[in-house]
């Protein structure tokens, strides 16, 4: 797959388009929904915040589970029908929560979601290999990555419709449209050529996967979800710290995320180049974990600082913490492609996924405590770890590299039409 000039995030025609619309399509409702689901929960629903919270807690650890099996899964069917069956199973449990009248009724219904979004991510990371080819796939990964985050800007801005209108109605309308994209996204996917996979040994019935016996794999894997950390930085920890621990004003907030999500797609593309393989690509993380220091000892420094010059430290710091989070996305991409084994490549995205799940799961109560608690201190400490893990990915992927086998030759999916279905 050949790069797009300047970096654009636009593809080419052809089955990286196709994927293009269908994520497109998908994250405007994941916007709807992320934007709009706290209030819909208790506000139409009549849920307290403190059930919200213990309920998606629960279905988040709880859906960790499907990671690695929908990976295994995706080595042995094609990817494409796997994700379009997924997206309309999501489809019908996105819809479910118009049916939720009581606690135990939500925890089901996340439940239920949080295992086919977990599971649909390990199927998803296999599809885009298929798609890219090995010397395309982190670029197209970037390329998604791109897309996704502009499509959720856009439903969170439609989400806002219904958040001023504070009705009933509109509310269902919102978890409505949720469902609706999973449904489109799904046919979409389906416009893209079948992906059948070649000759794949047998998993084995009992024990632990290839993946998850892979222990270098799982050394670097580790380092990639210490740096994931940063992801409830932007999304927990940096809102709650500018209202209780500057001077900004509370809508700063939302230009922190608007230069977020314009830079992600302006750049995206852009930085992904070179990562292709592991080398290159731990050397991508190294940059990541430095940039993602810099970027939390600049947050730091807005504790002490008037209005004006906050807010502009704080732009500063998230355009540093832009750069490194997508080094971190394009350089973890690049090491769990090319330290997959080729027959197993979504087992190994799935158990990568596992781990950054964990990071995630108890990312939002040791940040907060850390942070919010410990102040500078504890951003100091955070930027610490993050230099520390991006300067030790290279010596962890120089082992599991040399530890890598020449694959014997299996059969390869056969080659993509130019038209992209």
């Amino acid at each position: 797959m050949s790069r797009r000039p300047g970096g654009s995030p636009i593809p080419p025609p052809g089955p990286l388009r196709t994927l293009a619309w269908a994520t497109l399509t998908n994250t405007v409702g994941m916007g709807l929904w992320v934007a709009g689901s706290a209030l819909f929960l208790t506000r139409s629903v009549g849920l307290s915040t403190r059930s919200v919270g213990m309920g998606l807690t629960i279905a988040a650890l709880l859906g960790l589970i499907a990671s690695v099996p929908f990976g295994r899964l995706a080595d042995r069917r094609d990817p494409r029908t796997l994700r379009a069956v997924l997206q309309l199973l999501q489809a019908v449990v996105a819809a479910s929560y118009l049916l939720v009248d009581s606690v135990t009724a939500f925890i089901v219904v996340a439940v239920l979601s949080a295992l086919l979004a977990t599971g649909n991510l390990a199927v998803r990371a296999a599809l885009v290999a298929a798609v890219g080819g090995p010397a395309g796939r982190v670029s197209a990964f970037a390329t998604l990555r791109a897309v996704a985050n502009l499509g959720i800007g856009v439903g969170a801005a439609l989400a806002g419709l219904a958040l001023i209108a504070d009705t009933r109605g509109a509310y269902q309308l919102l978890v409505l449209g949720n469902a609706a994209t999973f449904a489109l996204s799904a046919m979409l996917i389906m416009r893209l050529p079948p992906f059948p996979p070649g000759s794949v040994p047998a998993a084995p019935k009992r024990g632990l996967g290839p993946a998850l016996r892979d222990a270098p794999f799982l050394a670097v894997g580790a380092t990639s979800a210490v740096l994931s950390l940063h992801s409830v930085v932007l999304a927990l920890i940096l809102p709650l710290w500018v209202v209780s621990h500057t001077a900004a004003p509370t809508v700063i907030v939302a230009a922190i995320l608007v230069t977020n999500t314009l830079l992600t797609v302006l750049l995206a593309v852009r930085l992904s180049h070179g990562a292709q393989t592991a080398t290159p690509a731990a050397r991508t993380m190294r940059r990541a974990g430095l940039a993602l220091a810099a970027a939390m000892l600049l947050f730091a420094g807005t504790s002490a600082l008037p209005a004006g010059p906050t807010i502009a430290l704080l732009l500063v710091a998230t355009t540093v913490y832009t750069i490194g989070d997508l080094w971190h996305a394009v350089g973890e991409a690049g090491l769990a492609y090319d330290l997959a084994t080729p027959e197993f490549v979504g087992e190994y995205q799935g158990v990568a996924g596992l781990l950054n799940g964990l990071a995630g799961a108890v990312g939002p109560a040791l940040l907060t405590l850390l942070i919010l608690d410990g102040g500078r201190l504890g951003w100091a400490a955070l930027a610490l770890l993050f230099a520390i893990t991006g300067l030790f990915t290279p010596r962890l992927t120089r082992w599991a590299v040399l530890t890598r086998r020449p694959p014997a030759p299996t059969p390869q999916r056969p080659p993509v039409p130019a038209g992209g279905g």
